[in-house]
């Protein structure tokens, strides 16, 4: 980690909620793993409706963090290309077990996660898969991996 936030303690559960603790901070890291979104727009777009201050606020915290790295979009002068570090790969099994506890706990969030029961692969080589798609520019749900895995129901 690049910048370490003034700790409340030396717990690493503390730490890791210092960090990422916010309603926003996850969701921007799932944007980028599973629907492949990149710059400051398409996350404005996602469903939950987070605000631009909000939006620009966490995305200098993340970078600050060393979770993400910001570059200029080759294709598009305007904008900037947001992507993982290896620190925020790392989040992979992460997300992983906050989507099965939220379908396990929460019915109607059930079958956004069912895809999970339909990868016939082990946790380790699921998690290496995607590690390896988000690293050259893919997604789960849209990209390379997706021809790989099962569509969302």
């Amino acid at each position: 980690m690049q910048n370490n936030p003034r700790r409340r303690s030396n717990c690493p559960i503390s730490f890791s909620l210092d960090i990422l603790g916010d309603s926003w901070s996850l969701l921007i890291i799932r944007d980028i793993i599973f629907a492949g979104k990149k710059t400051f727009g398409e996350f404005i777009a996602s469903d939950e409706g987070i605000a631009r201050n909000i939006l620009t606020n966490r995305l200098s915290r993340l970078e600050a963090m060393g979770l993400i790295t910001k570059n200029p979009h080759l294709g598009d002068k305007r904008k900037d290309l947001y992507e993982l570090t290896e620190a925020g790969l790392d989040l992979i099994p992460v997300l992983l077990e906050l989507s099965a506890w939220g379908a396990k706990h929460e019915p109607e969030t059930a079958e956004a996660a069912a895809w999970l029961d339909d990868v016939q692969m082990d946790r380790s080589s699921l998690i290496q898969q995607i590690r390896n798609t988000v690293k050259q520019g893919g997604s789960v749900f849209a990209g390379t991996m997706n021809r790989r895995l099962p569509p969302v129901r």
